[in-house]
């Protein structure tokens, strides 16, 4: 099927039936996943309630992935040489550039109205780093010399930010928290630019709570909002942060919120709880994640509140109030 016809036709009457006949696909195709399905003794479940999600250490001991199918790229999450990292095996790419170039262009618009300035040192030293796959396709879709990577370059960065809007361009800066922080420290003010904080100190700085990282880089940059993402190395999609600290999925993209204390069992909406993801980008691995992170549902999107007891530390976004 074709990734960009098959997710621009999902929406929410339609998710479910497409939820449940991609269960099915999985079901039939991704070893691991009928395996721990057929554990739990669920084979046709008939609502969305009733899919089980597979928890994502998997990704870390087993390989999620069609069988028989060719792996053409592999994701693997940021981590130490003495931590077991996530590895999320590709067999047809079209899907993650289709989720990344309508999920951006849905909350943002046009990918070549952009320039983008990428602050990712400690990513680009993770050569199979999904976030750095992202920002070099959206550096090529933009079409334009400016855009890049600017490592410790403060004065280049405001140049390029000066010569975007020079060429009626937007600038869009992604950055590390340290980056973000060390750029603003050195007195650069970028009003017009779009920054998207992707978290992690990585042992540089002093750790901050979200809402504190924020506020002090709105200040120190003079923007009204700094942009968040929720991805991770086991989703080919996106979910992003424009407005407070609430969440946004695009319509192929599903937020549950489980029990923490009982996987199986939803909580009420509202309610705190363990988030489980639907990615019906997934289609090539498995689309139905139970993840370590907490969150809760509101009217306009989701809440990050954390991480799970004892879940591993990962290079996430997550450190919040």
């Amino acid at each position: 099927m074709d990734p960009f016809l098959f997710l621009e036709q999902i929406n929410a009457s339609n998710f479910e039936a497409e939820a449940l006949a991609t269960f099915e696909r999985q079901y039939n195709s991704v070893s691991v996943y009928r395996q721990y399905t057929d554990l739990l003794g669920i084979q046709h479940p008939q609502s969305l309630a009733e899919i089980p999600f597979l928890p994502i250490d998997f990704f870390k001991n087993q390989k999620v992935a069609l069988h028989n199918t060719p792996v053409i790229k592999t994701f693997q999450s940021s981590g130490t040489t003495q931590q077991n990292r996530s590895q999320h095996h590709l067999t047809d790419l079209r899907w993650y550039d289709a989720a990344l170039t309508l999920g951006f262009e849905r909350v943002f618009g046009q990918v070549s109205d952009y320039v983008f300035i990428a602050l990712l040192p400690s990513y680009l030293e993770n050569g199979d780093s999904s976030l750095i796959y992202m920002v070099d396709q959206l550096i090529q879709k933009s079409n334009s010399p400016l855009s890049g990577y600017y490592l410790g370059q403060v004065q280049e960065v405001a140049f390029i930010y000066e010569q975007a809007l020079a060429l009626g361009k937007k600038p869009f800066v992604f950055g590390v928290s340290y980056a973000l922080l060390d750029l603003m420290e050195a007195g650069s003010k970028l009003p017009q630019a779009f920054i998207l904080e992707t978290g992690g100190m990585k042992g540089r700085r002093q750790e901050l709570t979200k809402i504190a990282l924020h506020q002090l880089l709105k200040d120190g940059f003079g923007v009204a909002q700094i942009l968040s993402e929720y991805g991770m190395t086991e989703l080919l999609s996106q979910a992003y942060c424009t407005f407070k600290q609430n969440f946004q999925c695009p319509p192929w993209m599903q937020i549950r919120i489980r029990d923490a204390y009982d996987p199986f069992t939803e909580v009420p909406f509202g309610q705190k709880g363990g988030i489980n993801v639907i990615d019906l980008a997934n289609q090539n691995s498995c689309a139905f994640i139970q993840t370590d992170d907490l969150g809760r549902l509101v009217p306009d999107g989701f809440l990050l509140e954390g991480r799970m007891t004892a879940a591993d530390i990962r290079g996430c976004n997550l450190l919040l109030d």
